[in-house]
């Protein structure tokens, strides 16, 4: 629950105070940009994906409970955005994870390449909780809260794309 100060800027936001606005996002853009790099694996779209996230939020003012969490909201907002992004950039995505799967994969290049394959076969929506939950390790809980989803579902993405990920690797001649 925010306090008095903090509940008069969330009300002059939500009523299009342009002042407001960009404390908020002041306040909240590392944060935000914390967690779409997190989703998107490259700076340079997360930079894209901060600033259309703010957009949405900006333009969505009118829909935000001033008594609840901004940076809650914000998430969720950013993980959309950055899910759209995903889905239309999901070459260029995994380009950037391609760095970060060697200690996963080993030193051998042709697992790597599996795996980052493997990974591109997902749907975005698995996608995204396998890369939360298995490549960055967030918690079920956290993940849940950004989708706006239940922790059921989280769990049940993660394990279904974990079981997509595991046949898709045997199909490819790599074991688990």
């Amino acid at each position: 629950m925010p306090d008095e100060v903090e509940s008069d800027l969330l009300e002059r936001f939500v009523h299009g105070d342009q002042a407001a606005f960009e404390t908020l996002f002041r306040r909240f853009q590392s944060e935000v940009h914390r967690w779409i790099a997190r989703i998107v694996r490259d700076a340079g779209t997360a930079d894209d994906v901060l600033v259309e996230a703010f957009w949405r939020a900006y333009r969505a003012r009118g829909r935000f409970d001033p008594s609840r969490s901004f940076g809650a909201w914000m998430r969720r907002i950013a993980t959309n955005a950055a899910l759209d992004a995903v889905r239309h950039a999901r070459a260029a995505r995994w380009r950037a994870i391609e760095d970060t799967l060697p200690a996963v994969g080993g030193p051998d290049p042709d697992v790597r390449d599996a795996i980052v394959a493997a990974f591109r076969r997902l749907p975005p929506k698995l996608q995204v909780a396998a890369t939360l939950a298995l490549v960055e390790e967030v918690p079920y809980a956290e993940i849940a809260d950004a989708l706006d989803i239940p922790i059921g579902t989280v769990k049940s993405r993660v394990s279904r794309a974990t079981g997509l990920l595991r046949t898709e690797l045997a199909r490819r001649g790599v074991r688990p």
